[in-house]
């Protein structure tokens, strides 16, 4: 279960020095003989946009979505770096192609931690020898572990591809900033079903927006969050929609991961909002409670406090009918037509003691409907994001 699961792939992770614990902090993901594959990626919406997400995103363009290997860092964001932290960027890349023999442009670079130091690219270029050969076919586990920032564990996905005997493997980090566009998160997957890059941009888009893109802890957008996809095409050709099915299961997957390990969430909550007079309604109201301070401290405290729904949702643009306004949770409907109806209080309270919430807010105006995956705010999570940690 890991990124080196389909064929034609390899990974590693290692410590460089970048991180002074000792941790991993160095990763590689690489096609097994080093030539390139068809890839594409998504990259984040943030104008502040960090070196890496430019140099990847330039790489891409130049070769058309053919992709040999991934080096990825954590500890340091290469972001705000200016064009130091440009040079650095492809300084990486080069360093991995004469490694394994290709091209610097065929070689994507990801990097997280925190925004505005430079890097210590002296070190992580001393390492890039012992990374690369380092990996090996069974290395998907220490290429996720070394991408880990306040993540508490690594996070990975493995989705059969219906049909065929092609796979979709994957690896993620990501426990904060995890918002609309994406997060504080990077992703890679695999598959050796054989697809061309422009059908796998088609597809990783569709599945990015129907996972990582509804996924919301913080509200915060980061600077770096990109999710890569390589096809090594070993497996052969695949049904198109089965493959489209795997990786936005794949995506789904890592999503609810991170979700469950957001900093200092003791809840996961997934919540739809429905009967909305458009889906972008839908959406509208179904974001401004994720991103609500009110609500997420409510779910902390176990509290199905159903008026702050209604009072997120009614101050949007979306249209709103206190009287048509219902909420459930855990299909225990506690509130119709805009006030409080009997329901089973114990059932409530067992439900809001869980550590995976649904709630629905149904609007009574129509078909629109939107979810989206959020969790709990915490004291963890103040002391984890205090002093720029």
């Amino acid at each position: 279960m890991s990124v080196t699961a389909p064929q034609g792939f390899v990974a590693s992770g290692i410590h460089s020095g970048i991180k002074p614990s000792g941790d991993p902090d160095l990763s590689l993901v690489a096609t097994a003989s080093g030539e390139p594959v068809p890839g594409a990626a998504v990259f984040t919406a943030n104008k502040l946009t960090a070196a890496p997400v430019l140099t990847s995103d330039a790489h891409l363009g130049a070769t058309l979505g053919s992709v040999a290997a991934v080096i990825l860092n954590s500890g340091n964001a290469n972001a705000a770096t200016g064009q130091q932290g440009l040079a650095d960027a492809e300084a990486m890349c080069a360093a991995v192609a004469a490694q394994l023999g290709c091209r610097p442009e065929e070689v994507l670079v990801c990097s997280t931690g925190l925004i505005g130091i430079p890097m210590p690219i002296d070190t992580i270029l001393a390492g890039v020898p012992d990374l690369v050969a380092a990996r090996w076919g069974d290395g998907g586990g220490d290429a996720a572990e070394a991408i880990r920032t306040t993540d508490t564990h690594r996070k990975e996905t493995l989705v059969r591809i219906e049909g065929s005997n092609a796979v979709v493997g994957g690896m993620a980090k990501g426990a904060a900033m995890l918002a609309p566009n994406m997060a504080t998160m990077l992703a890679v997957l695999t598959t050796d079903a054989a697809v061309e890059s422009h059908e796998l941009r088609q597809v990783l888009r569709l599945a990015v927006s129907t996972s990582f893109n509804r996924l919301m802890t913080d509200a915060c957008q980061s600077t770096n969050d990109t999710v890569i996809i390589l096809a090594s095409g070993a497996a052969g050709p695949v049904d198109p929609d089965a493959l489209a099915t795997a990786i936005g299961q794949a995506c789904a997957d890592l999503a609810m991961q991170m979700a469950g390990d957001a900093e200092g969430a003791t809840k996961v909550v997934k919540l739809t909002v429905t009967g909305a007079a458009s889906d972008a309604d839908a959406e509208l109201g179904a974001r401004q409670i994720a991103r609500s301070a009110l609500c997420k401290c409510s779910w902390f405290g176990q509290d199905p406090y159903w008026g702050r729904l209604g009072s997120e949702i009614g101050s949007t643009a979306a249209a709103f009918d206190q009287e048509r306004f219902s909420v459930s949770y855990g299909g225990i409907t506690v509130a119709a037509g805009g006030i409080t109806v009997p329901h089973d209080e114990a059932a409530v309270a067992a439900h809001m003691a869980q550590p995976n919430l649904v709630i629905n807010c149904d609007l009574g105006l129509g078909s629109g409907t939107f979810r989206v995956i959020t969790n709990d705010l915490t004291h963890e999570y103040i002391d984890e994001n205090t002093g720029g940690s």
